[in-house]
């Protein structure tokens, strides 16, 4: 009797334990997961433990078999995909850009100053008037801004104002002043020029555009933001990123304060998207990572283990470094940001820290520069797996294009570029070197590794919208009819291989994220629509019915549209 009690007892302790283990796992199925694995490529179903992990995945029946107690999941008529990841974007960029005054989209200078007296009404008294997403580009007169736009609405409080990219600001005659004054008086008048910058001046007298490196002068002098405001930069980020579908980004040009504050949220449990931070160029976290290693974060939701480089400017500002003069400015080459010598040096330095290179670099000049650099320091051991990357590879010599692949060099890009420049790229470079611009078919062809992200806050943070202009080559009205330079198009399948597996890839991270695979994370997108049926035309607006970073929700929509 008491043998008999005593299994009894055993028994229901084995089945109430069974019964808690199977408490921890969850099971999702939908009408369509698409894996990006080959191996099993499309799915009804997948389960995950606690810790985020993937158990199995398979058809429902078998799954839902095999963990009987599961907390199930069931997403119904909608389609699943891995979570997206951004291969370049700015993190506290994008924080930055929430809490500034928004110029994207601004058709003329006069929309500019609306919207910069809206915002500057919940400013207090003496605070800096801070925007960013002007594009001189999208004006009747194309031409870069003066300081005296800005000064009759202003004339006292100082402004400071980030074009698009990134690569210019536009400052008012106050906050100029603020800057000579830090300079001891010295005026921006006259003939010098910062080495990988230029102050845009008419007759000697500084107008107030800042090229590249010349923004640092005005940059020196805005007062920075405390912890308290980091902080709330950071959320409005993550929040962001949530909405539109992203799991994880590649944050390019991390601070050594940046990571420390993504250390706190990851500590904290807040650190609801995947960072894989690349140091900001030779500077204190890179020497960190010199020091100490590459670092990881226990939760698995950041990582520091590259370096964003500098080589050139912006093609939109004129700062991209061409081979010959740009085609709608005689004279100008654009700018090296860092000399060749330089570089190569830098780059010495970053391969025996064992970081992985990723060198921002626009015109064919820069491409080209970074291509002899990384073959010069890389030498025998271009062969070997190491990653390193150069990001935007936007004008490209067309006999540079197969170096990437025999190079082992990842070819990083952000299609919103193409559709954002080409109303004027053609104008820059000319028809013949436009064929090596944005090209993202060759780069494939060519056996290239292609890394897709948007470059955020230049462009949108919504993934969508690259995963559109990928497909179609075109704005959200549809122009041009067939898309512009349609040979490089590219199909959906690879657009969001180039948004999950292979921006994995390029951050090492393919053994954690960007399939959907047993032993990967559980990091996941829940759509309405299924991105690989749907017509090209409408994949700007597939509808998020949730976000997923190791099988948890970061977002959710309770009641989606129907």
């Amino acid at each position: 009797m008491r043998i008999t009690r005593l299994l009894t007892i055993l028994a229901a302790g084995v089945l109430a334990q069974n019964a808690a283990l199977a408490a921890e796992i969850r099971i999702l199925t939908a009408a369509k997961i698409h894996t990006m694995d080959p191996a099993r490529p499309v799915v009804q179903a997948m389960a995950w433990d606690e810790a985020g992990r993937l158990l199995a995945l398979g058809d429902a029946d078998t799954v839902l078999a095999h963990y009987p107690q599961a907390e199930r999941v069931d997403a119904g008529d909608a389609t699943v995909i891995p979570g997206l990841i951004d291969a370049h974007g700015h993190v506290m960029g994008l924080g930055q850009a929430l809490m500034r005054a928004d110029l994207t989209g601004t058709r003329d200078k006069a929309e500019i100053l609306e919207r910069l007296r809206a915002f500057e009404r919940d400013l207090p008294e003496g605070a800096w008037l801070l925007g960013r997403g002007w594009d001189q580009n999208d004006w009747p007169e194309q031409a870069f801004p003066s300081a005296a736009d800005l000064d009759a609405a202003f004339p006292t409080r100082p402004v400071w104002l980030e074009r698009v990219d990134g690569h210019a600001g536009w400052a008012n005659t106050a906050a100029m002043r603020a800057a000579e004054q830090r300079r001891g008086g010295r005026s921006f008048s006259g003939d010098w020029q910062p080495e990988g910058g230029r102050i845009v001046r008419t007759d000697g007298r500084a107008g107030g555009v800042f090229v590249d490196n010349a923004m640092q002068a005005v940059d020196a002098v805005v007062p920075p933001a405390d912890h308290a405001l980091r902080e709330r930069m950071l959320h409005r980020a993550l929040q962001a990123a949530a909405q539109n579908g992203l799991t994880g980004v590649h944050d390019m040009g991390a601070s050594r304060a940046d990571l420390a504050l993504y250390r706190e949220f990851a500590d904290r449990g807040e650190l609801t998207l995947r960072i894989e931070a690349y140091a900001d160029g030779d500077s204190g976290a890179l020497a960190d990572l010199c020091k100490h290693g590459v670092y990881r974060h226990p939760s698995g939701r950041l990582r520091m283990q590259g370096v964003k480089l500098y080589i050139d400017g912006a093609l939109g500002s004129r700062g991209a470094a061409l081979l010959r003069d740009y085609d709608d400015d005689h004279g100008n080459r654009g700018l090296l940001m860092t000399e060749p010598q330089a570089f190569t040096r830098l780059l010495r330095k970053v391969r025996g820290c064992g970081v992985q290179a990723a060198t921002h670099a626009i015109g064919d000049r820069g491409n080209r520069v970074v291509l002899d650099g990384y073959r010069q320091v890389l030498g025998d051991d271009a062969a070997s797996d190491h990653r390193w990357r150069i990001e935007h590879a936007q004008v490209v010599a067309l006999d540079d294009i197969p170096r990437f692949a025999a190079l082992r060099v990842i070819a990083s890009m952000q299609p919103t570029h193409a559709t954002s420049d080409m109303p004027w790229a053609q104008d820059r470079v000319g028809g013949d070197r436009i064929a090596g611009a944005y090209a993202w078919r060759r780069f494939l062809d060519s056996g290239a590794r292609l890394a897709l992200g948007s470059d955020f806050p230049v462009e949108s943070v919504d993934p969508r919208l690259g995963l559109y202009a990928a497909v179609t080559r075109q704005d959200r009205e549809g122009h041009p009819p067939g898309g512009w330079l349609p040979d490089q198009k590219l199909s959906i399948e690879e657009a969001l291989r180039g948004f999950t597996a292979d921006a994995a890839y390029a951050g090492r991270a393919e053994t954690e994220v960007g399939k959907l695979a047993p032993g990967l994370r559980a990091d996941f997108v829940v759509l309405e629509q299924d991105p690989m049926t749907a017509p090209a035309d409408t994949i700007d607006d597939l509808r998020i019915r949730s976000t997923w970073v190791d099988g948890k929700p970061v977002y959710r929509v309770e009641s989606p549209a129907k």
